[in-house]
């Protein structure tokens, strides 16, 4: 009996501590994801089901959901609209508070199985995520590790590798003909202090540049390191403003120019 009510504690214990923790992430990530517009900025980049062009699908996160800034600043280059399935908060597989980026291209097949090109990002969640609440990854890169990131966070980021592999294998055995991924900048260090983030955006992004290169996908990588500025980020540290969004279109644009 003193057995089974220990490990009954144990099982208990465990329990509590993974809600715990799940409300805290998801707390933290719903301030994190919305950025300094609330709820409303959250919502406003509605789901696109019926376009001009159904043919060319946008999956992605709050880079390119929060404003939707990014999407229209496309659709203005091209002339017409396109369907749209991005939300705040979305991970590449999986997550806690928002349908991933791999459950929105299986709703945009749902929806209309004839795509020809995604427009995409994923993967920024699933390690900033972690990082925003308590960083189990050990993703930041401290003082003391002298510019070095870690091998938990290194093998955590080829995780995300494969299943990015694997879901650019899945679009293309669909028929998808066309995948745009867009990479990651440098957060700075606003309201969450993520200027330490910088090595794990590095790895990250070489990782889906492989996953684009290694993949059956006919992928094309966009990483805009070089382009993305503190300037361009809101106060969160995260997401692009007006300015930053339109560099984020611009370097996409030419990629997506002659699919169209």
């Amino acid at each position: 009996m003193k057995h089974l009510t220990a490990r009954f504690s144990r099982s208990l214990g465990r329990l509590l501590n993974q809600t715990f923790l799940k409300l805290l992430m998801s707390s933290t990530i719903f301030v994190a994801l919305t950025g300094c517009g609330g709820l409303g900025s959250l919502l406003s980049n509605d789901r696109v089901s019926d376009a001009d062009n159904d043919q060319v699908v946008t999956i992605g996160d709050s880079i390119f959901a929060l404003s939707g800034e990014l999407q229209d600043f496309l659709e203005s280059y091209a002339g017409e609209t396109f369907r749209r399935y991005t939300i705040s908060g979305a991970e590449l597989e999986g997550g806690l508070i928002a349908t991933s980026i791999v459950d929105q291209y299986a709703i945009a097949k749902q929806d209309n199985g004839n795509i020809e090109t995604l427009v995409m990002d994923g993967g920024g969640n699933d390690i900033l995520i972690p990082a925003i609440a308590f960083d189990p990854y050990d993703c930041k890169t401290d003082w003391y590790q002298f510019g070095r990131l870690s091998s938990t966070c290194k093998n955590y980021i080829n995780d995300i590798y494969v299943d990015a592999v694997d879901f650019l294998n899945d679009v293309h055995a669909d028929g998808v003909d066309n995948v745009i991924y867009l990479g990651y900048y440098y957060t700075k260090n606003g309201l969450f202090l993520l200027d330490s983030m910088e090595q794990a955006v590095d790895y990250g992004d070489t990782k889906l540049a492989q996953a684009c290169s290694y993949s059956a996908a006919n992928c094309t990588f966009v990483d805009p390191r070089r382009s993305i500025n503190d300037s361009d980020i809101i106060i969160d540290g995260i997401h692009p403003n007006t300015g930053g969004s339109q560099k984020l279109a611009n370097l996409v644009w030419p990629k997506l120019q002659p699919l169209l």
